[in-house]
């Protein structure tokens, strides 16, 4: 099967294409694009894909962090977060739905701000999962050695890159089926904890319930001020991170403008349910300077319930977390330097696709990265990738704010053409405008704790450092090309390999 050369950033913003007459731009709708590598995931495994890359160690580790340090009012800080986060996926949603593509939201920061934005973005997110992808190897290693000391920690480490690289070269459809089976099985873990926590609280465990109490005893609701929520925000967005793979898999479903619209509905409400709900169960349940909260939260609360055997049952749930989301990362990561590579902003060769619409050649090259990291750290377990992790580590919110601003400029452009997207941003623009002000009070925020000013700082300068180069050394057919018309998208192929 061939694939259509995508329109991608050739093409211009937000549902419309459109021609140049008399050096001005005008905007003319266009049919829907195809699907960029083919029609192989299933709604389901949109909506999964997108849950197992939100529900990882963020929510069965991080979230224990972010109790201590605020106490109960934590809840006020992932309320926050979680409206930060409502808002940046209805954007990113409405960018996808009107044009789905592989770069996602490099795709549409080239659109709007720019060629070189497009590719920077794109190339710093790919850099940002590539470590991830290797720390998330390593942390499953160490886990299931712990457990099962019969092997080598660096031979768990290489099986899990061996077998999920396969698992992302046969074909999309395997894939998702794979991720759809590891998310709904963390899925169904937190529904469990949720509902042996709600069985605690209420007293139908044999265990004695402590009601309402820990609210309000141990210091008040919010004992370290709002210092402590603050500091705890910081915490809980990093952990949202991730949550931007369903618009870059929305290209390779069967009704992309459908399908994303849908996901975005349905993946929002879970998360919300999920996380705020999660740590709910943990502030009624424990002390919010409980030890056992720093370590596992999950294990502490189960163990407070009377569950036996709650340390094995989540660490099985946290090495599931990290294989699905390690899963996840290697797509995600392997189709943006494919979109990259289709626009001119990498090499060609990792534009081609297998006649089954797999990437192989983004595939191979961004685990091989991933190897390569997972060695280093082997080597200098304490130093490297930590280091990267520390660099790459506020990238998130550098996707989210390039994201906000393309969608208010797309949705700018796509109004005065009169074109409409299936998925739309409530009250445009000034929740768009509240969202930019939320990230922006996160940014202050972090400028204020010293440590996360270092990330921040690290983070600008290797923003600049890959802007500088993109704008030095890429000369591609990307977001400034000459725009085409709706048809021309249909007559360009991909290369297979």
């Amino acid at each position: 099967m061939t694939t259509p050369h995508s329109s991608q950033d050739a093409a211009p913003a937000h549902g419309s294409s459109s021609v140049t007459q008399g050096g001005n731009r005008e905007h003319t709708p266009h049919v829907p694009p195809k699907p960029e590598q083919g029609n192989y995931l299933k709604p389901r495994h949109l909506v999964m894909m997108a849950l197992g890359s939100a529900i990882g160690t963020g929510l069965f580790v991080g979230t224990g962090a972010a109790i201590r340090t605020a106490g109960p009012a934590v809840l006020i800080s992932y309320l926050v977060a979680c409206t930060l986060l409502v808002l940046v996926m209805r954007a990113l949603g409405e960018m996808a739905a009107a044009d789905p593509s592989s770069g996602a939201f490099s795709t549409y920061a080239g659109k709007a701000l720019g060629p070189t934005a497009g590719r920077a973005l794109g190339w710093l997110w790919w850099a940002q999962i590539v470590v991830v992808v290797a720390a998330e190897a390593t942390a499953a290693a160490q886990l299931v050695t712990e457990l099962w000391p019969g092997l080598p920690q660096w031979a768990w480490a290489l099986v899990f890159m061996v077998g999920f690289t396969v698992v992302n070269l046969v074909r999309v459809g395997t894939l998702g089926e794979a991720e759809f089976w590891f998310a709904l099985l963390k899925v169904a873990a937190v529904v469990g904890f949720l509902l042996v926590g709600i069985l605690f609280l209420v007293d139908v465990l044999p265990a004695p319930s402590p009601g309402l109490s820990n609210l309000t005893a141990h210091g008040g609701f919010m004992p370290n001020g709002l210092t402590g929520v603050a500091s705890a925000l910081l915490v809980v967005v990093f952990a949202f991170g991730g949550t931007e793979l369903v618009t870059i898999a929305a290209a390779e479903t069967e009704d992309p403008q459908k399908n994303v619209a849908d996901a975005i509905r349905t993946i929002l409400v879970r998360i919300l349910i999920f996380y705020v709900g999660s740590v709910s169960v943990m502030v009624l349940v424990l002390p919010w300077n409980n030890e056992g909260l720093s370590s596992s939260p999950f294990v502490a609360v189960l163990a407070e319930a009377g569950i036996p055997g709650a340390d094995v049952l989540m660490t099985v749930v946290i090495i599931l977390a990290l294989l699905s989301a390690l899963n996840a990362n290697i797509y995600g990561s392997s189709r943006m330097l494919f979109s990259l590579a289709r626009r001119g902003s990498a090499p060609r060769l990792l534009g081609a696709t297998t006649d089954r619409g797999v990437p192989r050649a983004a595939v191979v090259t961004s685990v091989v990265f991933g190897f390569v990291a997972v060695v280093l750290n082997y080597l200098w377990p304490e130093t490297v990738l930590n280091a990267m992790l520390n660099l790459l580590g506020s990238t998130c919110l550098v996707v989210w704010g390039v994201a906000l601003v393309s969608q208010i400029i797309l949705r700018r452009r796509a109004d005065r053409a009169g074109v409409s997207s299936p998925l739309k941003m409530w009250a445009f623009p000034w929740l768009s405008y509240v969202a930019l002000a939320l990230l922006a009070a996160i940014v202050v925020l972090g400028l204020l704790d010293s440590a996360v000013r270092i990330q921040f700082i690290a983070t600008f300068i290797l923003v600049c450092l890959i802007a500088l180069a993109c704008k030095l050394l890429i000369r591609g057919d990307d977001d400034a090309a000459a725009p085409r018309s709706a048809t021309s998208v249909e007559d360009d192929v991909a290369p297979r390999v």
